[in-house]
């Protein structure tokens, strides 16, 4: 079957046609980038813009994006997939050793009470027990694309304030996806045991161990191959399939698929043609990432959302979540440095966030007004961010690894720099 019959067919699926499928691309391109933009004038990540754009494209106001139609979903799929195949590459684990004790002590802390304090307080508003882990979960999270864009901006990022929140932010990030796994089996139906989750955290971390060991071995000289061919765009599409080839591995496996992609990056930071990766799965990245964004805020039912609940709900998450985050920028007692901004940096939730979200969400576990509620938490503490970041740090000269002919991560996720003169 064609690729426009496939497309077709899934528009299909919800009543639609190829053509009202093009017709949702070109307005989630074109809106998306607009109020990304738009987002950028007033010193906000792009991925605010984007949100912003997914909600007034969605059945609360123009109806223009479903978010459930089959095809939009499995796009937006891909740009998750893109999106963690992006974190794995800008994690450097030899960077995050250096920073030790205080970058996992931090990250712990935050990832500990944001899960608790949103556990807590979701039962104590009546929320059911699965529900309430998978809003605990969404909390662990730390935009590793927000912080790193808004600290490079501001000369921070080679600080020991910054290294230390990149090193919390990449264990959270971790962690978080750990406890994903465990939520994706919770989900699909398994029983919550010791047992179980002891074997999801198992093989949610044994899957990456084992992944980074043999591909340390047999990735390099196959990538040093592929450079040779010198066929335009054959090493960003061979790394590319092999991120989505460890997905598939992940969750035959019974992991969480972003785990496979995460693994992926992790994998391919250390070759010398990390760039280059990095910059054809960006321009990928700049169309598939987008529609994920505008997919998850699609669902987002604002009147819903304006329901006493969702309130409620939203602003008692987001107190826990700056709170949990503040609290873990100051437990290094031993560190010396600007303790408050490491713990501003580590607030935003952005695109991680909206992963555990748009789980729960699919799954059926969260409700409109709930799945509300983690948005207004998304939301805020990505857009609180950047600002009290300019207010805590001493401006310096930004950061020659944020130059604007640098793609990557930050660039999807805070949008691209405008060149200088």
């Amino acid at each position: 079957m064609s690729l426009p019959g496939v497309f077709a067919l899934g528009a299909a699926g919800e009543g639609g046609s190829f053509e009202a499928l093009l017709l949702a691309l070109v307005a989630i391109i074109i809106v998306t980038k607009l109020f990304g933009a738009a987002a950028q004038r007033v010193g906000q990540p792009a991925v605010l813009g984007e949100l912003v754009a997914g909600i007034v494209l969605g059945g609360s106001v123009l109806g223009v994006l479903d978010p459930n139609d089959p095809v939009i979903h499995a796009l937006a799929e891909l740009g998750v997939l893109i999106l963690l195949f992006q974190i794995g590459l800008h994690t450097d684990l030899r960077a995050l050793a250096k920073v030790g004790s205080t970058a996992l002590f931090a990250g712990s802390v935050g990832v500990l009470l944001p899960f608790g304090g949103g556990v807590v307080v979701s039962r104590a508003l009546g929320i059911e027990t699965m529900p309430a882990i998978v809003i605990g979960a969404a909390l662990t999270a730390t935009s590793i694309g927000i912080s790193a864009r808004v600290l490079s901006d501001l000369g921070q990022l080679k600080t020991p304030e910054g290294q230390v929140v990149l090193g919390a932010a990449v264990f959270d990030d971790v962690v978080g996806l750990v406890i994903l796994s465990i939520v994706a089996s919770m989900v699909a139906g398994d029983a919550l045991t010791l047992g179980s989750v002891g074997a999801t955290t198992l093989f949610a971390v044994g899957f990456v161990v084992v992944a980074i060991w043999l591909g340390s071995v047999s990735i390099p000289p196959l990538f040093r191959f592929v450079e040779r061919i010198r066929i335009a765009g054959t090493l960003g599409v061979v790394a590319l399939s092999f991120a989505l080839l460890l997905a598939w591995l992940a969750t035959k496996g019974g992991s969480a698929m972003i785990i496979g992609a995460f693994a992926a990056g992790l994998i391919l930071h250390p070759t010398p043609q990390r760039h280059e990766i990095e910059h054809n799965a960006t321009q990928l990245g700049f169309f598939f990432v987008p529609i994920f964004f505008a997919s998850v805020s699609a669902a987002v039912d604002l009147a819903a959302l304006a329901t006493r609940e969702a309130l409620v709900a939203g602003s008692l998450l987001i107190v826990v979540g700056v709170v949990g985050k503040m609290v873990a920028g100051f437990a290094p007692w031993w560190f010396r440095g600007n303790k408050l901004m490491i713990g501003v940096a580590l607030v935003p939730r952005g695109e991680v966030g909206l992963i555990f979200a748009k789980l729960g969400l699919a799954a059926g576990v969260l409700s409109a007004p709930r799945f509300g509620a983690l948005m207004l938490m998304v939301f805020v503490t990505t857009f609180i961010t950047p600002p009290a970041l300019n207010l805590l740090s001493q401006r310096g000269r930004p950061d020659a690894e944020g130059a604007p002919d640098q793609s990557g991560l930050d660039d999807l996720v805070s949008g691209t720099r405008p060149r200088r003169s």
